[in-house]
């Protein structure tokens, strides 16, 4: 009888007890995500918890977030993680990508300083940086940490790279919000994280709105592609020094030209980011391909003269000889900025060259044939 006055005494205590976890931080809310997989969210009553998967280990987590508004005092149980107040008035952002959806989401106030300003087409980020109103803070891979600390940003949105840290700025005292949306396996994977970007600056219900807007343009043109339609083969890229990038045959890019109907000559390949390729492994399989697409950034247009004096044996790629060739300026084009948001866009500049005439608008946004 003692011992069973004792055991019903303890289970009392722990059933009683204010730090029973288990009991305090059932989620309140499911929170699904359609096509996105690299992160996964739980609402309680006093926080929001945040969990990015590493996408090179998705049975690690990159980085977890405690999502607290910032008009409320600190719950006592949150579990361990960064601890961002929300909503976010003041940010620093390394990618053009992620400056797009702020702005969609209308949060573009908040950015008091970026990255990479070469590569940033937005007029609102060239007029915050010729008004001084948004810092140039150097380059994503080595920024200036001292402009940083003085802009003091309440987080740093970035791309996270596979084993590569952040320096200094990591001592800083500022959370880092790590989006590695660009190692989704599915263009739309990448246009839901702005319903992740939502949480963080207070605009759930426009995210939704505008993820749901996309999604349903995208899959109307991929739906209205027929099925039996003959798929050109397809390669990208021209080589960097001595390695030559391809779309990996699990990623979103893979992922987008297959929808747009095409025949990508690496789809077996199973990664999810870029795959590093010497020249002659990829002329070895895609010297017979139909077309090959090319993103550059340069003041001049590409030419088959330029691409030819760049390199010389590109001019044994059939698509070189057939004119097959279609290049995209991302200095001169919204490529980088919109395709995060509106893979949509980018998916109708492809069926028009993989199927010419298939749609009513045949004009190229991006995309356009390489002139002599």
């Amino acid at each position: 009888m003692e011992k069973f006055l004792l055991l019903l005494s303890f289970y009392l205590i722990l059933s009683c007890s204010p730090n029973n976890k288990q009991e305090n931080n059932k989620s309140t809310e499911v929170y699904r995500t359609t096509y996105a997989q690299g992160f996964s969210i739980k609402k309680f009553p006093d926080y929001t918890e945040v969990q990015i998967l590493n996408p090179w280990d998705t049975t690690r987590i990159l980085h977890t977030y405690i999502l607290v508004p910032r008009d409320t005092q600190l719950p006592s149980n949150i579990p361990l993680g960064t601890v961002v107040r929300i909503p976010l008035k003041n940010v620093a952002v390394y990618s053009s990508a992620h400056c797009s959806m702020l702005e969609a989401i209308d949060a573009r106030q908040t950015i008091t300083g970026i990255c990479d300003s070469r590569y940033i087409t937005l007029p609102f980020i060239k007029k915050g940086l010729s008004s001084g109103k948004i810092k140039d803070l150097g380059e994503s891979y080595s920024p200036d940490v001292e402009k940083i600390i003085e802009l003091n940003p309440e987080a740093i949105l970035v791309s996270p790279m596979e084993n590569t840290g952040y320096g200094r700025v990591e001592k800083c005292g500022i959370p880092i919000i790590e989006c590695s949306d660009y190692m989704e396996n599915h263009p739309l994977g990448r246009t839901e994280w702005i319903r992740l970007l939502g949480l963080f600056f207070g605009q759930e219900g426009k995210a939704d709105s505008l993820f749901s807007q996309t999604m349903t343009r995208y899959n109307e043109l991929c739906n209205n592609l027929p099925q039996k339609v003959h798929k050109p083969s397809v390669f990208t890229e021209t080589k960097l020094s001595s390695v030559w990038y391809q779309p990996g045959g699990n990623s979103y890019m893979a992922c987008l030209l297959k929808d747009a109907g095409a025949d990508y000559i690496w789809k077996n390949d199973s990664h999810t980011g870029s795959i590093a390729l010497s020249f002659e492994t990829v002329f070895e399989k895609a010297h017979q391909a139909d077309i090959w697409l090319i993103k550059y950034n340069n003041e001049k247009d590409l030419t088959y003269q330029s691409l030819e004096k760049d390199y010389k044996p590109y001019n044994q790629f059939d698509a070189f000889k057939n004119k097959k060739i279609y290049g995209c300026n991302t200095l001169k084009s919204s490529y980088y900025d919109d395709l995060p948001l509106h893979p949509d866009y980018i998916l109708k500049d492809m069926i028009n060259i993989f199927h010419p005439g298939h749609l009513s608008d045949t004009s190229l946004k991006y995309f356009k044939k390489l002139n002599e």
